[in-house]
């Protein structure tokens, strides 16, 4: 008996080196994220949701990036092997790129390494001049002046013919297997902006794109730190470690006052990115489901310009704008900041009730605006997490002053009513609601959401314009698909939200300018003096010359009122304490692969990183 248990013991001597190395071999390090709305898909050609422009920054990369820590922002290089050399008059920019960097694996490119070469950033440019892709961001790239890039669209189009990607313009040029060269048609000091979006100007491979056909949108393949590992459709991306991904640490340069970006610093330096093995986004509409998933663990922060602390939780999380002492005690962190941000209502400029700019239309848009009582939505709706907003312009950007005011911001019922009185917009017979000056219906059709917070907007808005004699029914869709219709000029109004991609003011104002009309531009709002301030705008380098045709800008705005802004909010992220790194970004999508998962503290607070929301 004693020597099967000495055989015993022996055994186990023998084995137990394996069984402890395979116990302590690490378990893959899973994020696990929330969006409050469907994406559309992975090309970036084709996309202009943020939903969508969060996923592809993870995936592409553009030749720039920001600094994830400074406050104020700051460019510095990502695939590029230096920051962009410029001419005096900001019409050249030239591009160096770093050698070595490769493309995720992929049948397209016959089992081959392939690397990143300036031809695949002229490739992925043309693409949005693409007819055959109708690419939303079309006429924002346009808006550039790329020299021969819309002749080459022009050509495509009027000889209905593929595009030809095989023919050199100027303005967009390998000069060499790694030098990139811009040259535009007007001066255009804040390019670089442009270099830095990841999220659509990443570069993509003709191979892959040629490989899927019209099935690229769901078979994204870039050079950046994750690739797509699982689609359901408007359910749940998986995007996993992107095994070939090189070898890029953790930096960033936060102000020297900045104690919390010093912290994340000391802490993450040299770390090799991303430091996350996969992260699952699940998608959760409702409020209610996406609190209590985090509460339980299974998001491990509800943060971020898609998915951050829902409103009708903003008092039991964050009362009084304090986090919560039970919260608290759990380790978990909020983090507040007014988001560069506008929520606008979309008035569809084509639409003969509320569309165009004579003085009966603009009253009737006028007076909408005024009859919303957006201190209400902001306080109540909102609670609490927002500001009411006086003109499309974003906080954190140029061209926003905190102290400018308009008419934009003012909640004034009697104003709205004398005037849908002065321009004929009168309560014929008499059933309570105004009929058009020539004596039709007058019916407001409101496009909207099936979300439960959209229910609360809907009931908001169809309260404030009865209270002005104005009748509304509501189009209620998915979001994808609303925005198909607004794009496509069927909507009569629209709630939705703009977010700045960038530190500059002007980002906004496409939604304004009428070459843009349909892209961007959504209202399809048309007014020279307005688009000659664009123009002006687009070649001023930044200062107070600058300054003033933004206020210039903002008064046209809300003279014509093409969009309501009705808030700008303010965003609470909570994160569960093994989330260690984060920083909200100001004006970029991509952060999942700057952040870590301290194993041993989500195990303390009894959390198994298996489960799903």
């Amino acid at each position: 008996m004693k020597r099967w248990l000495a055989a015993l013991c022996g055994a186990a001597l023998l084995i137990a080196p394996g069984v402890q190395a395979q116990a302590q071999s690490p378990a893959p390090k899973v994020l696990r994220v929330a969006f409050n709305s469907a994406e559309t898909g992975f090309d970036p050609a084709k996309i202009s949701d943020t939903y969508s422009r969060t996923l592809t920054a993870h995936i592409f990369e553009a030749p720039l990036e920001y600094d994830p820590l400074a406050r104020p922002a700051r460019l510095r290089p990502r695939t590029a092997a230096a920051m962009p050399e410029h001419s005096a008059d900001y019409r050249t920019w030239t591009v160096k790129l770093q050698r070595g960097i490769r493309f995720a694996d992929h049948p397209a490119f016959g089992g081959r390494p392939r690397e990143l070469v300036a031809q695949d950033y002229v490739y992925s440019f043309k693409r949005f001049a693409d007819p055959a892709n109708a690419s939303p961001i079309w006429s924002y790239l346009e808006s550039y002046g790329l020299l021969g890039l819309a002749e080459l669209r022009e050509q495509a189009t009027a000889r209905r013919q593929p595009f030809d990607y095989d023919r050199e313009i100027d303005g967009l040029r390998a000069l060499d297997r790694y030098t990139l060269q811009f040259r535009l048609r007007e001066p255009r000091p804040r390019f670089d902006y442009v270099l830095a979006g990841s999220d659509l100007f990443g570069a993509v491979a003709r191979e892959v794109v040629e490989h899927h056909g019209g099935a690229v949108m769901e078979h994204p393949v870039g050079t950046g730190p994750f690739l797509l590992k699982q689609w359901r459709r408007s359910s749940l991306v998986v995007l996993a470690r992107n095994p070939g991904f090189r070898t890029v640490t953790y930096d960033a340069q936060p102000a020297p006052e900045d104690a919390e970006g010093q912290a994340v610093l000391a802490r993450l330096k040299g770390r090799p990115l991303p430091m996350v093995d996969e992260v699952q986004v699940s998608m959760i509409d409702e409020e209610q489901p996406r609190w209590l998933s985090f509460l339980n663990g299974q998001l491990d922060a509800l943060a971020g310009v898609y998915g951050s602390l829902p409103g009708s939780f903003a008092p039991t999380a964050m009362p009084n704008g304090t986090l919560a002492p039970n919260l608290a005690q759990r380790g978990i962190r909020a983090h507040r900041q007014l988001n560069p941000d506008v929520i606008l209502t979309m008035f569809n400029m084509a639409h003969p009730l509320v569309g165009g700019n004579a003085p009966p239309q603009v009253a009737l848009r006028r007076a909408i605006g005024l009859a919303m009582d957006t201190g209400r939505e902001a306080r109540l709706i909102r609670r609490g997490l927002a500001v009411p907003a006086q003109s499309v312009l974003l906080p954190h950007t140029t061209g926003y002053s905190p102290t400018f005011k308009s008419e934009n911001g003012d909640h004034d019922p009697a104003r709205a009513r004398a005037l849908l009185d002065v321009y004929g917009y009168l309560d014929r017979d008499g059933d309570g609601f105004r009929e058009q000056p020539d004596g039709s219906p007058l019916l407001l059709e409101m496009s909207t959401q099936p979300d439960q917070i959209y229910r609360q907007f809907d009931e908001q808005f169809q309260r404030d314009l009865n209270a002005v004699g104005l009748r509304v029914r509501f189009l209620t869709g998915q979001w994808p698909e609303q925005l198909k219709l607004a794009r496509a000029g069927k909507l009569m109004l629209w709630m939705l939200g703009n977010t700045a991609s960038t530190p500059d003011g002007q980002d906004v104002l496409q939604r304004l300018n009428g070459p843009q009309a349909g892209g961007q531009n959504l209202a399809r709002f048309s007014l020279p003096a307005f688009d000659a301030l664009y123009d002006r705008l687009s070649a001023l380098p930044d200062g107070p010359e600058r300054e003033a045709l933004f206020r210039q800008a903002q008064a046209l705005s809300v003279a014509y009122m093409p969009y309501k802004a009705s808030v700008h909010r303010i965003s609470v992220d909570l994160l569960h304490p093994w989330v260690v790194g984060y920083r909200r970004p100001l004006f970029w999508n991509d952060w999942w692969h700057r952040v870590d998962l301290d194993a041993e503290a989500r195990r303390a607070a009894g959390i198994n990183p298996a489960r799903q929301p």
